[in-house]
């Protein structure tokens, strides 16, 4: 299949994203709602969906690692959706007008069986990760657009980060859309961060002993 090069800015009818959000937090919510404005219609692809459709890669090995990934597709798939609605009411936008799909990232023949091929691509560039995924997408001939390239330090806000303060019991919410908050209180998230740090931690200590 021909290569088709990264497409220019403009609206499009159809669009595809894609994020683990782990946890969701404003600088994703920044990233949709640019994906959101090149387009009619936004396929939000949620990538680890499960271990069987997780594949490490040598360009960022640690995305794949369980510990970072700790929550469910069904429980990310809400967060996209309920921040989302919140989002695009906010902004007078058709709550309706995206669609939320694991999307198995690793693994590009499988590609057509979660999203629409004939979407354009968009993609934010911050490492080889990046360009990794680019390169995934071009292979099959897919339209990509850019939306962002800088360099990692330059990134800004991670899931790991947020991740991090929940666990040492610091101030997060800040950092967090107020329908992830929500999310994430009533499912208790930062407990069960705490409890499998301490899980993780205890198995160490009982292994070097």
């Amino acid at each position: 299949m021909g290569r088709r090069k990264d497409r220019g800015k403009g609206m499009h009818d159809l669009g595809v994203i894609h994020g683990r959000f782990q946890v969701l937090h404003n600088d994703h919510l920044a990233y949709l709602l640019d994906g959101a404005s090149r387009c009619r219609h936004l396929v939000v692809g949620v990538t680890n969906p499960d271990p069987f459709l997780t594949a490490p890669d040598v360009s960022d090995p640690s995305r794949s690692d369980p510990a970072n990934n700790p929550l469910t597709y069904y429980q990310r798939q809400r967060l996209v959706r309920d921040v989302l609605r919140e989002a695009f009411g906010g902004i007078g936008r058709d709550p309706e007008s995206f669609t939320v799909v694991p999307l198995p990232i690793n693994r590009p023949e499988l590609y057509r069986y979660y999203v629409p091929m004939d979407a354009v691509f968009f993609l934010s560039i911050y490492d080889d990760w990046g360009r990794r995924k680019r390169e995934f997408f071009l292979s099959l001939g897919l339209a990509v657009e850019v939306m962002r390239e800088v360099p990692p330090q330059e990134k800004g806000l991670s899931a790991t980060r947020v991740r991090g303060l929940m666990v040492q019991g610091g101030p997060w919410e800040h950092l967090v859309p107020p329908a992830a908050v929500r999310l994430m209180k009533e499912w208790d998230v930062p407990g069960m961060l705490r409890r499998e740090k301490l899980d993780y931690l205890s198995k160490n200590d009982n292994f070097e002993s």
